[in-house]
């Protein structure tokens, strides 16, 4: 709440308390911020010369200050003192530290759904205490609203506009604000607890969608809105439109009850924060942080970091097993599963070095462990498997009919040899036989 310093004209001392600021005035007198000599702070105030001097004013005027000693409840200003006998009467009520539900709206803006029915079932109970002690507010709006740290707090009940059933002027001075009085205020009927609805409702929807449900415009217009045309709740949320429009009905008999607005509020506003609830994300459960986000985890392993640090097409990963190109021999050195050339064979090719080096390296992982897409060299992913293993069988049945095949041929050769040696051998051994001897024929 804005205070102002003392003017010239503003008193000091007012009974037992001392006046240090001036918190607002209004058309009933002027309210200063005070305190007792023990500390307590309250809002005082001061009641205007001119309707000081009405005997009529100061006879109703006692009779809501003894009404409103006997409200008991935990959302009204509580009384704290008063003097009725003054040359200007004079009331003390609990200071409420807070700012109006006027000023709130107007910096921060309309309020959601759960937050308006919070404070309207809160607000609801507050009259149903205030009703009981039998007194009307008669001036409910968002500036006699304040929103203490603990809940809100309504000031100015009952004694605001105690002149009378007709409380639209007094003393030749307009009172209440137009856009929250009820239909039977502006006709000059009596006020009842039905009254004090109505401008709960406006109050309400000035909460929800940041302006008056009448509009603007001079007293006049908004008077006669009020009893003759519909408030416009365009801005209402979907859960407080019925009820509130129920609220602004013209009669004042069709409108619900604070004790029923008091439990329908507190259902709205136990719904709708559930409903927020749900809204928010859930927090992450134990487990859940190992999960993929979408977002590149810092690796912990030092080949994890030069995986990433090379460049694309190069990623690490299991190495396909195809066949030799064509043109090549059978009987070359067959491939290891690792990649690289087997041991009988020669170097291996720089081809199948960059995929040594790789093979055994494992694959990135994302997310809790989860293998990544399997690549190759180039950046692609593998052929299906099926394939490859018949590919493989094919290259190594082929590989071993070719040798067979050159067994076999050697084996063919080892025999030929052995015939011509064992022939040389004969022929030599016929060489040294003496030739029969002729002469004896």
């Amino acid at each position: 709440m804005a205070m102002m310093r003392l003017r010239r004209e503003d008193p000091r001392v007012v009974g037992s308390f001392r006046l240090h600021r001036r918190l607002g005035a209004g058309g009933m007198g002027v309210v200063y911020l005070g305190s007792d000599k023990k500390g307590q702070r309250v809002a005082l105030k001061v009641i205007r010369p001119d309707l000081a001097e009405d005997q009529e004013f100061r006879s109703r005027f006692a009779r809501e200050v003894s009404a409103a000693r006997r409200i008991r409840g935990g959302c009204t200003a509580r009384l704290v003192a008063a003097d009725l006998d003054a040359e200007r009467p004079w009331f003390a009520t609990q200071y409420v530290p807070g700012p109006s539900l006027h000023d709130k709206v107007a910096d921060e803006g309309s309020l959601g759904a759960a937050e308006v029915a919070a404070i309207g079932a809160a607000l609801s109970e507050g009259l149903v205490a205030v009703h009981e002690a039998g007194v009307v507010h008669r001036d409910l709006k968002p500036s006699n609203i304040l929103l203490s740290p603990k809940g809100p707090r309504i000031i100015d009940f009952g004694i605001a506009w105690a002149t009378g059933a007709s409380t639209l002027t007094h003393v030749g001075t307009a009172v209440g604000s137009p856009g929250f009085l009820a239909p039977e205020q502006v006709r000059g009927a009596a006020v009842t607890p039905a009254t004090d609805v109505f401008s709960l409702g406006a109050t309400l929807a000035y909460a929800a969608m940041g302006d008056s449900p009448f509009g603007h415009g001079s007293s006049e217009v908004m008077l006669y809105r009020v009893v003759h045309e519909e408030a416009h709740l365009g801005g209402v949320p979907d859960a407080l439109a019925p009820l509130v429009r129920a609220c602004l009905a013209k009669d004042p008999e069709e409108r619900p009850s604070t004790l029923q607005l008091s439990l329908r509020l507190k259902e709205i506003a136990s719904r709708e924060a559930q409903g927020l609830a749900d809204v928010r994300p859930p927090a992450p459960r134990a487990g859940e942080s190992d999960r993929p986000t979408g977002r590149l985890a810092e690796p912990s392993h030092p080949e994890q970091q030069r995986a990433q640090r090379r460049p694309q097409g190069q990623t690490p990963g299991p190495t396909q097993r195809t066949p030799p190109p064509r043109g090549t021999s059978s009987r070359g050195p067959a491939p290891s599963r690792n990649g690289s050339a087997s041991r009988s064979g020669g170097r291996p090719t720089p081809a199948s070095r960059n995929t040594t080096r790789s093979g055994n390296r494992p694959a990135p992982r994302s997310g809790a462990g989860r293998p990544g897409p399997r690549t190759t060299g180039t950046g692609r992913r593998p052929a299906n498997p099926r394939l490859l293993r018949q590919r493989l069988f094919v290259f190594v049945v082929v590989t071993v009919l070719a040798a067979l095949g050159i067994a076999a041929a050697q084996g063919c050769q080892g025999p030929a040899r052995g015939l011509d040696g064992d022939r040389g051998v004969v022929r030599h051994e016929q060489a040294h036989v003496t030739p029969p001897d002729r002469s004896t024929d």
